[in-house]
């Protein structure tokens, strides 16, 4: 039977927490009266949302400004928390960059950048702290996929790529961790109200004429996102139209999964 962690005063580690999803998962398991360490490149952001959950929640909240990007990243992030005898109870991976466009078009740099964070920083990250936590026999692990992972996205060819990367990877994870007391949930929100989704606004005027039942409220993804990684779901896939259609399409066949995502694709590029 799986050895659950206590739900109070857990250490979060949430990567990408600058902004977005991962900033609201920050939020969240604050509001659960859980200690975090935030992890992003952008210091002066992480110190303003510490100080904001410290007012709010008063609990303790530690940043510790990084490049997941970096090879030597993680190693040096795991190996500062245990010179401060900090264990990780709660690991987010939540950091991750997307690149909108077809894929001749986007630098071949800027494909290595995605895959060098969405891709080898997440997988750094799992070798850095997974095996402390097997080692207790506790521990839960969030990754950030997307509804992207679920099928080809023409336009986001790269981006989807890495996302199935992560829903396979925490997919394989859960099973081989099945009884340990260790956990891994694949978080896979639709696209979400961020700064992500603006920016992408901005390069494609299109998208600011998506229905609004297709946008989902970050706050509510979180609260999602928190909820299944405390209960050592393997898969949350947030918004009843999201789920409807990550179920279709591990449902319809691929060569029909293709074509529909190439019409989607045409149409919003």
């Amino acid at each position: 039977m799986t050895k659950k962690p206590s739900p109070e005063k857990l250490t979060v580690l949430v990567t990408g927490a600058s902004s977005g999803i991962g900033e609201a998962l920050a939020r969240c398991f604050a509001a659960g009266g859980h200690r975090l360490v935030l992890v992003a490149r952008n210091a002066d952001k992480l110190k303003a949302l510490a100080q904001a959950l410290q007012a709010q929640h008063g609990v303790s909240v530690e940043v510790l400004p990084a490049d997941l990007t970096q090879a030597s990243a993680a190693a040096a992030l795991a190996a500062r928390l245990k010179r401060r005898r900090r264990s990780v109870d709660v690991l987010v991976n939540n950091a991750g960059v997307l690149e909108q466009g077809t894929f001749a078009a986007i630098p071949a740099a800027r494909h290595q950048a995605l895959i060098d964070l969405n891709v080898s920083g997440l997988t750094a990250m799992l070798a850095a702290f997974l095996p402390p936590m097997i080692a207790r026999g506790s521990g839960r692990v969030m990754n950030v996929a997307s509804i992207a992972a679920f099928q080809p996205v023409p336009g986001l060819a790269t981006y989807a790529a890495t996302k199935a990367y992560v829903l396979s990877l925490s997919e394989s994870l859960a099973e081989e961790l099945r009884g340990s007391g260790v956990t891994v949930t694949a978080l896979c929100p639709g696209i979400t109200a961020t700064a992500m989704l603006d920016r992408a606004t901005e390069d494609n005027a299109r998208l600011a004429r998506l229905p609004g039942v297709l946008v989902a409220d970050v706050e509510a993804v979180a609260a999602e996102g928190c909820r299944a990684c405390l209960a050592g779901e393997v898969i949350a896939v947030p918004g009843a139209v999201n789920q409807a259609a990550a179920l279709a399409t591990r449902a319809t066949p691929r060569w029909l999964v293709r074509r529909i995502a190439g019409a989607v694709g045409r149409k919003w590029a």
